[in-house]
């Protein structure tokens, strides 16, 4: 029996990266998810990227549940409404997982300035496409999961601690997202829906494979450009952190907490994909905080 039979998750911004890896582990354990995003076969969003939300939903279905890819720009609250509307007409207003995973601030963030020498109307633009959209999700899914009393709403982020993130626009994006998180879960707490956020490790996205010219075949390859490549982890780690949270029946203990992967997958005994299990803060711990100081605790 696969833990998420009958369950029914959303999953914001599924079209690649972390959000794939969380909506086909959702699918393995037996949900039906509904992937959306704005990549899909009728037309690429600005990334101008070749995933799609349609080649999620195949695998999705292929691990074992069943995906729904709708096209959805999370940023405009009717056609988030429509989508909502749409989900619980075809469920029964049922909704158990809801996962913010809209990203898509790559090539919005200004690694080399600081914020004074920035160009404002980019970061700006890059907290309403990682924040606003989160934000517009949650108001329009979440009267679903107040209603039936119960269900887990995720924040995907980058760091689970306080630390600098190394540019202005990006470290508010991903430690305003914790803070939905927080603010959710305190909200949510009396209608038994636990929220919380979770990051994963040195990511291995389709987009960082690119980046390094190699393919997941032959990804530590890649460790000659960057040692620390070698401790990177795929979308499925993350994915399967999501999926146990998703099938803890005590959940809501950790509701309002910034969750990691290499801090779940101790708790829960899930692998990576080729059956490791990557730990980025151990390895932070032995090869990088001398450099760049500790990590830091969890928030």
């Amino acid at each position: 029996m696969r833990p998420l039979t009958g369950k029914v998750a959303l999953v914001a911004g599924g079209t690649r990266g972390g959000g794939r890896g969380i909506a086909v582990e959702l699918g393995a354990a037996g949900a039906t998810v509904y992937v959306t995003g704005r990549s899909s076969t009728g037309g690429r969003s600005a990334l101008d990227r070749p995933e799609t939300i349609e080649e999620t939903a195949e695998r999705v279905t292929a691990a074992g549940g069943l995906g729904i890819p709708v096209r959805t720009d999370h940023s405009s609250p009717e056609e988030v409404r429509a989508l909502v509307d749409r989900i619980a007409a075809e469920q029964d207003g049922r909704l158990d997982v809801l996962v913010n995973s809209v990203w898509g601030g790559d090539p919005l963030t200004d690694w080399e300035h600081p914020l004074w020498e920035q160009d404002l109307d980019t970061g700006l633009r890059l907290l309403r496409q990682a924040v606003e959209t989160h934000i517009v999700t949650s108001r329009y899914a979440l009267p679903l999961m107040v209603a039936r009393g119960s269900g887990l709403v995720v924040e995907v982020t980058d760091g689970n601690t306080a630390r600098y993130r190394g540019t202005f626009f990006y470290d508010l994006a991903k430690s305003a997202v914790i803070r939905l998180a927080v603010a959710q879960a305190a909200e949510l707490r009396p209608h038994g829906v636990a929220a919380v956020a979770v990051t994963p490790g040195f990511l291995r996205s389709e987009a960082l494979l690119e980046h390094f010219g190699v393919t997941e075949e032959n990804w530590r390859d890649a460790a000659a450009k960057d040692p620390n490549f070698a401790h990177s982890e795929t979308p499925a780690y993350l994915g399967r952190a999501v999926a146990a949270l998703a099938a803890d029946p005590d959940v809501m203990a950790k509701s309002g907490r910034a969750l990691a992967t290499w801090g779940l997958y101790r708790e829960y005994g899930f692998t990576d994909a080729d059956g490791s299990q990557p730990d980025f803060a151990a390895h932070w711990a032995a090869n990088l905080e001398e450099e760049y100081g500790p990590l830091g605790d969890p928030l």
